[in-house]
């Protein structure tokens, strides 16, 4: 269902108030993404918010950008074991140890990728075509957890070594970086992403 807000401006239903989720929802979520850092960025917070609301991620972003080197895939991909004691310790990032040594193994394939397709950039966007998918779902009960290219995805970062990238966070991923336009079709949003692509 589409929310209209009191400007008469329509957005997907599950953006709330909030206005760090209202901002997420009206500048970031499903532009596409053909940066490598910012495609690096999401993929440890996607990986991060597994079991937790995106909300609890989005507040703790600016603490992940401190905590991690500005999501610099080459110095996370460097992080010992005293880097991961004091990430476990950092009241500002979610201090589970199995996802924060995943965000590390993670940039370590996330840079043989690189090395293999030139960047990240040009390997993600091989699930799509090379070109946003457009869909065109009228409410937010519609909305898929995964899809097949989600779950290709999926199973080609597990192989490559990747961890906590299941479907649905391949699926969330592909949502947030625009791989997917998934705003609903009366939302603002939809048709000026739409456009883009």
């Amino acid at each position: 269902m589409k929310k209209p807000t009191a400007l008469g401006i329509s957005r997907c239903g599950w953006s709330n108030a909030d206005p760090l989720y209202l901002d997420y929802h009206d500048t970031e979520w499903g532009v596409p993404v053909h940066d490598d850092r910012t495609q690096f960025e999401f993929l440890v917070l996607e990986s991060a918010q597994a079991g937790l609301s995106w909300m609890t991620v989005l507040r703790k972003r600016p603490s992940y950008r401190r905590a991690f080197d500005d999501f610099d895939p080459e110095k996370v991909a460097r992080y010992g074991e005293r880097k991961i004691e004091a990430l476990c310790m950092d009241a500002g990032i979610i201090r589970n140890r199995k996802k924060i040594e995943a965000a590390i193994r993670n940039a370590q394939v996330f840079l043989a990728i690189q090395e293999a397709f030139e960047s990240f950039d040009a390997y993600i966007w091989r699930f799509v075509d090379g070109k946003p998918k457009q869909n065109a779902w009228r409410t937010v009960t519609e909305l898929p957890a995964h899809s097949p290219e989600s779950e290709a995805l999926s199973r080609d970062l597990k192989q490559r070594g990747f961890r906590f990238v299941g479907p649905t966070i391949c699926y969330a991923h592909m949502q947030a970086t625009g791989l997917v336009n998934d705003h609903i079709v009366g939302c603002f949003r939809y048709a000026e992403l739409a456009a883009r692509g």
